[in-house]
């Protein structure tokens, strides 16, 4: 009789979506960014944090194409386009990229909204960036974005300077993702909020994480978010990451000792 042999697990094939290597930012003879490397996987959530200064913020511009890299290499596995260096692009093919493929909410929302248009029309206008000129549809995607940031839809005319905090974080957040980008960049995005607020916040964006598997990468100084939302963490300070792994085991059981002074002083 032939022995019952188990089928062997089928492994899938699947490339980073996103890849990053030796990337360094300059400021004069300041160094900002330094000889960072890191791969994200499809769906992954990333954490970054440091104090301020550590270079964390000036990554995350990087990497939406508005900040120039002084070296380093850059690539998004995106569908039908051929892989090439992202930094090397012109500022034309870089904004029509970040248009169609790359979302982002800033700490600020001064830096992400028209204050005076309309929530609605702040989400359109990231439509027309990307080449959308249909009246109609730029209204129905912009409406389905702000639904799905949990935006009360009575206030879609209404312009984010009439808004709170943490209403204009969903509209920043709705205009990110109204063209279902491949990958979501965070910056702070509840810092300066009630932390009820925060709270709500943090629900919308686990939600839309498990409904779209959007990957995502999110920089923060709290690591209560960071907690609660990476799957992975890194660890900057002084430009470089000193420390990497998956997020229980860095928050639980750092091993350098700056990781270390962050975790326990944040305790």
């Amino acid at each position: 009789m032939t022995a019952f042999i188990p089928d062997a697990p089928i492994l899938i094939d699947q490339q980073p979506l996103l890849r990053v290597t030796a990337a360094r930012r300059l400021y004069g003879s300041f160094v900002a960014v330094d000889d960072v490397s890191l791969e994200v996987w499809p769906g992954e959530v990333i954490g970054i944090v440091g104090e301020s200064g550590s270079g964390k913020s000036t990554l995350l511009r990087m990497l939406n194409l508005e900040e120039p890299s002084n070296g380093g290499d850059y690539r998004l596995t995106l569908p039908g386009r051929a892989e090439q260096n992202l930094f090397d692009l012109d500022r034309f093919e870089k904004r029509a990229l970040r248009a169609r493929h790359i979302g982002i909410v800033y700490q600020n929302p001064h830096l992400g909204l028209m204050m005076h248009n309309s929530s609605s029309g702040n989400v359109a206008e990231r439509l027309v960036v990307a080449g959308e000129r249909r009246f109609a549809v730029m209204r129905r995607r912009a409406t389905g974005a702000l639904a799905a940031s949990d935006f009360p839809l009575d206030r879609k005319d209404a312009p984010p300077i009439e808004l709170s905090g943490g209403m204009q974080q969903r509209v920043q957040l709705a205009k990110a993702i109204a063209l279902e980008p491949e990958l979501l960049l965070l910056d702070e995005p509840t810092t300066g909020l009630d932390v009820s607020v925060q709270a709500l916040v943090i629900d919308t964006l686990k939600r839309l994480q498990a409904e779209r598997a959007i990957t995502m990468i999110v920089v923060s100084h709290d690591l209560g978010v960071i907690r609660t939302l990476a799957d992975r963490v890194l660890v900057m300070k002084q430009g470089r990451v000193v420390e990497q792994g998956l997020t229980d085991q860095v928050l639980h059981d750092p091993q350098h000792p700056y990781a270390q002074e962050l975790v326990h002083a944040r305790l």
